[in-house]
């Protein structure tokens, strides 16, 4: 089935919009995925998404938007779900300095840092009772990757009936193919695929508004 035919049958037809209060959701930005030293770490999109969110946490941290992030991390193998990485069953371990989140998108005085078991960052970890807290009602979703956790916790934002929006730039993956199928196929149904620009703007102009 091609692009013409979903749009025939009206996937996309409906976009999901911005709201009335954001929030953000940084995913598995941690030293395992971001630094090349780690068996899983460096993919050159993970590290253009790492550098994009830095940017935009910037100015959502400026305007007060509400921060959750998250790493993955096992006190031992038997705690973990069946993985079929050898990777994550070796290195995310609570032990292991692969689990630390990368300095560049964590703030721990301003941040709500949870660590996760599976793959989204809503499931079992009280992100979303946080966001309802804060009275957030659009979500954006950054970190990696692409095609797992990422996929995940945009299924999961929608599923709770958040307004979801995933930047193309804040998000990465280690091949770039699964990056844009998976983009492709969650814009269709789930949520707004924008960009970095995008979101600052909303972050801006929803900070103009709340200063009225």
């Amino acid at each position: 089935m091609s692009d013409d035919d979903y749009a025939r049958r009206s996937y996309g037809a409906i976009p999901v919009g911005t709201g009335e209060r954001p929030g953000i959701v940084v995913v598995d930005f941690q030293v395992g995925f971001t630094d090349p030293q780690y068996p899983l770490g460096g993919a050159p999109l993970v590290v253009r998404a790492l550098h994009n969110t830095a940017k935009l946490l910037k100015v959502a941290r400026r305007h007060g938007v509400p921060v959750a992030v998250c790493n993955t991390a096992y006190l031992n193998e038997r705690e973990m779900p069946y993985w079929k990485i050898t990777a994550v069953r070796e290195t995310f371990l609570h032990s292991h300095p692969s689990t630390r989140l990368d300095p560049l998108i964590y703030d721990a005085a301003y941040d709500v840092h949870v660590t996760k078991k599976g793959p989204s960052i809503f499931f079992e970890t009280g992100v979303a009772n946080y966001f309802t807290k804060e009275r957030v009602d659009t979500v954006i979703v950054t970190g990696c990757n692409t095609s797992g956790c990422i996929r995940g916790t945009a299924l999961d934002s929608f599923s709770l009936r958040y307004r979801t929006l995933v930047p193309e730039d804040c998000v990465g993956d280690i091949e770039e193919q699964p990056h844009r199928d998976n983009l492709r196929d969650i814009g269709r149904r789930y949520v707004d695929v924008v960009d970095l620009a995008f979101c600052t703007d909303y972050l801006e102009s929803w900070a103009r508004r709340n200063a009225l």
